[in-house]
C-alpha cells in the first residue's frame, strides 16, 4: 500500500515538472529579439587603411625634433595604428617650414595636392605662426598690437578659405588643427600684450573648427609657456623631441574629447 502511494505522489511531481518545462519553453519562444535586430555594427569593426595628411608649417613638418621622429605628426600617426578601425596608416607630410596661410592656399590650388586631399581620412594642420612672425619682422623696431589685429582679420578670411577648399575636395575628412603658442615666454614669464594677441588668434582658429562641424581644435599654448620643462629646440622657437612628444599627447587627448567616432562618422574610434 505504501509503495502504491509513493508511485502516485511521484507521478504528480513528475507531471508538475513537465508542466513547468512546457511553460518555460513556451515563454522562451515568445521572447522578442528587437534589441539584437536593431543593433548596428560600427564601421570601425572592420579595420581599413587610413590616409593621414599633414599640412601647414614647420611644426607639422617636425623642425627641431632631434630624434627625427617626424615631430608631433609622426608620433600621432604612429599612435593611430592602435585606434579602432585602423588596419594600417598611409601618411603623407606636406607641411613646409616658413609656410603662411596665403601660401597654404596656393598649395591647395595644386592639382596633385588636391588629389591627396580627396583621399584623406584625417588632416592635421598647424598654420598662423608665420603670419604673425611676418608682422614681427616688418615692425621689429616699432612693434605695437595694431598690425597684429589688422592681420588677424585677413588671417580669419584666409583660414575660412582653407577650410572651404578642403571641404570642396573632401567633405568627410576629419580636420585637426593646432593653436599657436608664444615663444617669447622663454624671455619673460610675466603677462604681456603679446599673450593677449595669441589668445585672440587662437580664438579665431577655434571658432573656425566649431563652424566646420567636423574639425577639432588643439590648444598648445600652455605646453610652451617659458622653458621650465625644456621643451624648446636650441633655436628657442621650435619644439624639441620632448616638446613634440607633449604636443602629440595633447593632439590625441583632444581628438578623444572632440569625439573621434562622431567626427569620422563611425569609421574610427580610440
Amino acid at each position: 500500500m505504501r509503495r502504491i502511494f509513493l508511485l502516485i505522489v511521484f507521478s504528480f511531481v513528475l507531471s508538475g515538472c513537465q508542466e513547468n518545462i512546457v511553460s518555460e519553453t513556451s515563454s522562451f519562444s515568445e521572447r522578442e529579439y528587437s534589441a539584437l535586430s536593431d543593433y548596428d555594427v560600427p564601421d570601425y569593426f572592420i579595420p581599413d587603411e587610413i590616409t593621414v595628411i599633414g599640412l601647414g608649417d614647420s611644426l607639422t613638418q617636425g623642425v627641431g625634433d632631434e630624434l627625427k621622429r617626424g615631430g608631433y605628426f609622426g608620433r600621432v600617426a604612429l599612435a593611430m595604428n592602435d585606434w579602432k578601425g585602423v588596419q594600417e596608416i598611409d601618411s603623407m607630410n606636406l607641411a613646409k617650414r616658413g609656410r603662411r596661410s596665403d601660401q597654404l592656399i596656393d598649395q591647395l590650388e595644386n592639382k596633385d595636392i588636391q588629389e591627396e586631399i580627396k583621399k584623406a581620412d584625417i588632416i592635421y594642420i598647424t598654420i598662423g605662426g608665420n603670419d604673425m612672425m611676418k608682422i614681427v619682422k616688418e615692425n621689429l623696431f616699432n612693434l605695437t598690437a595694431k598690425p597684429f589685429y589688422v592681420e588677424l582679420g585677413k588671417f580669419e578670411n584666409r583660414l575660412d578659405e582653407i577650410f572651404k577648399m578642403i571641404r570642396g575636395l573632401n567633405g568627410d575628412t576629419v580636420i585637426v588643427i593646432s593653436g599657436l603658442y608664444n615663444p617669447l615666454s622663454i624671455v619673460t614669464d610675466e603677462a604681456n600684450e603679446f599673450e593677449t594677441i595669441i589668445d585672440d588668434w587662437n580664438e579665431a582658429i577655434e571658432i573656425q573648427t566649431i563652424m566646420d562641424g567636423k574639425a577639432c581644435f588643439v590648444p598648445v599654448v600652455d605646453l610652451f609657456f617659458s622653458n621650465e620643462n625644456m621643451v624648446y629646440h636650441s633655436d628657442f622657437f621650435h619644439p624639441n623631441a620632448k616638446g613634440y612628444e607633449s604636443m602629440a599627447n595633447r593632439f590625441i587627448e583632444k581628438i578623444d574629447q572632440c569625439g573621434l567616432s562622431e567626427l569620422s562618422d563611425g569609421k574610427l574610434d580610440m
